[in-house]
């Protein structure tokens, strides 16, 4: 069963199917911050829509990270080693982009899931 969170006109927040988690583009609520600051923001916004889904940062699969400029690698990474799962990093590409409002930084979009073939009933195996 598809499951919409977070359901705007023009998109949902999150989309689960099947214990696979897909977030949007995730951007800080306060793009005042610096790279790193607005990186922890968005980690942290990451974490809840995980919560919600019934996943954790463990069940991430793929991250794709949009940098306005990518010479703040470095400081978009400061936030991210401080909080990737040790162990159980994503597959990840990281890319230069010109993001939706130019006070964004950073915007950073995963897929996860949650370890439940079909939401926690663990009889359905016909993928």
């Amino acid at each position: 069963m598809i499951r919409r969170y977070g359901v705007g006109k023009r998109l949902s927040e999150m989309v689960t199917y099947h214990g696979f988690l897909y977030l949007a583009g995730q951007v800080a609520a306060d793009p005042s911050a610096d790279v790193k600051g607005q990186t922890e923001q968005i980690l942290k916004q990451i974490d809840e829509l995980l919560e919600e889904g019934g996943a954790t940062k463990k069940g991430i699969l793929t991250a794709t990270i949009y940098l306005a400029d990518i010479n703040t690698f470095a400081q978009m990474n400061e936030a991210w080693d401080a909080w990737v799962p040790e162990g159980n990093p994503p597959a990840r590409a990281t890319v230069e982009a010109k993001l939706a409002k130019p006070e964004y930084k950073v915007e950073i979009q995963i897929t996860a899931c949650n370890g439940m073939s079909s939401h926690g009933h663990g009889h359905d195996h016909n993928h």
